[in-house]
């Protein structure tokens, strides 16, 4: 159904506030049908280019998509409002298992002594510190990952949206996991990009769902190494090998972004994509092995990627700072560090396995091969929830990752202890097991 909402404006910047302002004050809904340009420009006088400007402001901005002979529609999860945004209020004494974020008391960071003597950085010197460059290369070929053309990025996401700005334009289509990361998901929509849901399990992405979304023209695949958020897939050689073969099919006709941002601590081997297409890039970021507030990723890739991003990175921020980069490559020499990351390893991996196998003790289906997420299917999201946290539990919804993939919900086994494992599966044995009051 056409909205109804009073769209105001003579100019194509001001109608898109206007129906900006509509979607904040919740006067548009998800999936509401904006009036077609011609309907629209008449009733505001304007010229029908305008409000087409106006929709081509908002579909950039990720608030509504084109949906062929459906018109115009406010998008389901606005960019505006991004997904990891969304809900959740945790009650207090609740345990809150939801946040993604890995243990601060196993990251090296906590602890670290920092004060190397300064060199000053000057304009027109190269954006990645030589030291970084070295032992960067060194850790990537030593994972079968080409590294000859580096560019270093303020994490992971901003790495992905550089090669994505790099290579599309909006309406392209781009692959991606689902369910799959809510900030990627966000990402594409204020770019302007149309999603492809590929699925996946434990492996990786399904073979036949990436072969599909293929067949359909997408420009881009962005997939997960390992440590696959919210799921905790993780990338199998013979996966790795089945993908490479259909990835190679397309003739170099589409870009892939693969991400690797659990490096260290996902608990599991890489098994790379990097390099089967002609245009590609490889994201390793530092921020769960190492804190987040160490904003840094690597981003290996094609020369042309690169170059692209390079270029970019010149009329924005111009480099990371090679203080920040100073500290990272401090940190991967320091033997007390490189021993805390193990450390921190070894207890996701234990937290986790325990976890699964406590789940599947109960009867429960559970993902979790890697990282620090573990995935449960659920036939209701909401009852989950609602019934969890009334045990004095937090879990995220599924629904801020999926795109048409089943319900489930994500827990963070981080900061899980031991203890709190056979407590926590009884309590979501208990939650997924009683049928609640009949409504008639």
């Amino acid at each position: 159904m056409t909205v109804q909402y009073s769209v105001t404006g003579a100019g194509a910047e001001s109608i898109a506030a206007s129906i900006e302002a509509g979607i904040s004050d919740g006067l548009l809904a998800p999936g509401s049908a904006l009036p077609p340009i011609r309907e629209l420009a008449g009733r505001l006088a304007v010229n029908p280019n305008t409000v087409a400007a106006a929709y081509r402001l908002l579909r950039d901005r990720g608030a509504v998509e084109t949906a062929g002979r459906r018109g115009t529609r406010i998008r389901d999860r606005p960019a505006t409002t991004p997904r990891s945004l969304r809900g959740l209020t945790v009650p207090a004494g609740v345990r809150d298992l939801s946040t993604g974020n890995p243990n601060p008391a196993l990251l090296p960071i906590a602890g670290a002594r920092l004060s190397p003597p300064v060199t000053p950085v000057l304009y027109g010197q190269p954006p990645v510190s030589p030291e970084l460059a070295d032992h960067a290369r060194a850790a990537l070929e030593a994972d079968g990952v080409a590294a000859e053309h580096l560019a270093v990025t303020s994490g992971a996401l901003d790495a992905i949206e550089r090669v994505l700005a790099a290579h599309l334009r909006p309406g392209d289509r781009v692959a991606v996991e689902d369910p799959g990361w809510a900030n990627l998901l966000d990402l594409l929509g204020a770019l302007g990009l149309v999603v492809e849901p590929v699925g996946g399990d434990d492996d990786g992405p399904l073979v036949a769902d990436l072969a599909r979304a293929l067949r359909r023209g997408v420009r881009a695949v962005v997939v997960t190494s390992r440590a696959q958020n919210p799921s905790g897939g993780a990338m199998s050689a013979q996966r790795a090998a089945a993908l490479r073969a259909v990835l190679a099919e397309t003739g170099n006709d589409v870009l892939l972004i693969e991400d690797d941002h659990c490096a260290g601590v996902a608990g599991v081997a890489l098994h790379p994509l990097a390099g089967v297409v002609r245009d590609w890039a490889f994201v390793r970021s530092v921020a769960k092995a190492y804190g987040p507030d160490l904003r840094l990723a690597l981003l290996a890739g094609d020369r042309r990627t690169i170059e692209r991003v390079h270029g970019r990175q010149r009329l924005g921020p111009g480099w990371v700072s090679h203080l920040l980069q100073d500290v990272v490559v401090g940190m991967w020499r320091d033997r007390k560090a490189t021993r805390l990351v193990a450390d921190a390893e070894a207890v996701y991996t234990d937290r986790r396995t325990r976890l699964c196998a406590a789940l599947a003790d109960r009867g429960l289906a559970c993902r979790g091969r890697s990282g620090l997420n573990v995935w449960i299917p659920v036939p209701d999201e909401s009852a989950a929830i609602t019934r969890l946290f009334a045990a004095g539990w937090a879990a995220a919804p599924g629904s801020r990752f999926r795109i048409g993939s089943p319900p489930g919900i994500r827990l963070t086994i981080s900061d899980l202890a031991a203890a709190e494992i056979g407590p926590l599966a009884d309590a979501i044995a208990d939650s997924l097991g009683g049928t609640g009051t009949v409504s008639v």
